[in-house]
């Protein structure tokens, strides 16, 4: 292909950024990226009373967190108004619109009455083909000529060629009566002006697209790729809702998954290159394609998406994981962390991340780095932690104390000492990852060690040593 790939997103800044307006950014990032094209974003903001600015800003940090990045600043569609009015007007003077004079009465009055006939309801006005002169001095909408015989076919990428018949095609209004234009005139405007080449959405556009080919035609505009892409249902099979997972994508930023797990995840629900389900950003940009995308609606499983959230974790290099997880306490609130901690935390990120699904269960493994002495308990390590294991523990210190603070020499005590006491490692390790962490489930008591340092390790130790049961 010669020409320069142009794909666009196109929300409506009337809530929060979705999963399914999320999976089509990143379908039409993936798509522009890939070809070295142009990914451009549209803030459709005509519904003035709903559009917010906070919803825009939503969407706008959504789209960052999903490192979804956009060509050039975001178009306004309500600014460009004056523009979709200016080609409303062209199709009137070439004689492919015409101005429509019927009221809403008398268009209710026009379906009653072919519904009471059994006609079809399409509004069909008498002033198509009237003669200029009879117009009267009252307000007006301008209509686009739809063609009344034949069919007109979209050639789909994903849905193949789907045919409609003209004569459910009505002539839909372009201007309305106080001079606003309608949607379907702006999208079709902003995407001829914007250059895009290929237009990749939900498929509940679909029918939108022949009205829209109707626009593009009429001003003799070269037609755009469609690829309309089936919508995202839950793990039942029925219309995703809250109940599933249709969660603003700052949600799943707040629940602590990863971003590079998140892309992932929404580059599968819909699309497939063979049997892959772990990609990296690279394979995806190389593989993805509009006929690896499906038919069928996607499924969204929160199983799966914390599957592959916990591999990018533990694949993601330990600076780059860092930074997300500053970005995951700022969002969640929390606060961030000293300086000194994140050089331990990055100092244990390779015993971390192993197995963390998301943020919360990482900073779970690293109480023992964020606890402060005296560290405390939770339920399983206040009983692992009895006054057998507490003169355990008063045995062990000294013989650390003498130990190099080194992972071998570390193992050659604590192994030596068990050894001599006739017990199981096991039983040592437990009352350790208690004073260490205070947790029973924890990294090895080898990595916190050394992470923790020699002093501040002997001194968790002798302090869960010498506590009252």
């Amino acid at each position: 292909m010669s020409e320069t790939v142009v794909t666009r997103f196109a929300p409506s800044p009337t809530g929060y950024l979705h999963i399914g307006g999320a999976r089509t950014a990143l379908f039409n990032w993936l798509y522009a990226r890939g070809r070295g094209g142009k990914f451009l974003l549209r803030i459709e903001d005509t519904d003035r009373a709903r559009s917010t600015p906070e919803a825009t800003q939503a969407i706008l940090d959504g789209l960052a967190w999903l490192g979804l990045d956009h060509d050039g600043e975001a178009i306004s569609q309500f600014e460009r108004a004056p523009r979709h009015a200016e080609v409303a007007r062209e199709l009137l003077a070439s004689g492919q619109a015409y101005k429509c004079f019927s009221t809403q009465e008398e268009i209710q009055a026009f379906r009653d009455e072919a519904r009471a006939a059994g006609r079809s309801t399409l509004f069909q006005s008498p002033w198509r083909d009237a003669d200029p002169a009879t117009h009267p001095d009252a307000p007006y909408v301008i209509r686009i000529k739809a063609p009344r015989e034949g069919t007109t076919v979209i050639a789909d990428r994903v849905q193949g060629d789907v045919t409609i018949r003209n004569d459910q095609l009505d002539d839909m209004v372009l201007l309305r009566g106080d001079g606003t234009p309608v949607y379907m005139l702006a999208v079709a405007v902003d995407d001829h002006d914007m250059g895009v080449t290929h237009v990749i959405r939900g498929d509940d556009h679909l029918n939108n697209a022949a009205r829209q080919m109707l626009i593009y035609r009429a001003m003799g505009w070269s037609l755009p790729v469609y690829a309309h892409i089936p919508l995202i249902h839950g793990p039942d099979g029925k219309k995703l809702s809250k109940r599933h997972g249709a969660l603003g994508v700052d949600a799943y930023q707040k629940m602590g998954f990863s971003a590079a797990g998140m892309r992932n995840y929404l580059a599968r629900l819909g699309w497939s290159h063979g049997d892959d389900e772990f990609f990296t950003d690279a394979q995806a940009l190389e593989w993805f394609d509009l006929s690896g995308i499906g038919k069928s609606p996607a499924r969204f499983d929160f199983k799966k998406l914390d599957n592959l959230s916990g591999r990018h974790i533990a694949a993601t290099e330990d600076a780059a994981l860092l930074h997300e997880l500053s970005d995951y306490l700022a969002i969640t609130g929390q606060p961030a962390l000293p300086e000194a901690r994140m050089r331990m935390m990055e100092q244990a990120m390779h015993c971390l991340k192993d197995r963390a699904k998301r943020f919360p269960e990482l900073l779970e493994k690293a109480n023992f780095i964020l606890s402060d002495r005296p560290v405390a308990l939770d339920g399983k390590a206040a009983q692992a932690l009895d006054d057998v294991s507490r003169g355990i523990l008063r045995e062990l210190t000294p013989h650390l104390q003498n130990a190099t603070w080194t992972r071998d020499d570390l193992e050659t005590a604590t192994m030596q000492f068990a050894e001599s006491h006739d017990m199981k490692f096991g039983k040592l390790a437990a009352p350790m990852r208690a004073a260490l962490a205070g947790r029973t489930a924890t990294p090895s008591v080898f990595d916190m060690m050394l992470v923790l340092g020699r002093e501040e390790s002997l001194a968790r130790l002798e302090e869960a040593a010498s506590a009252n049961g």
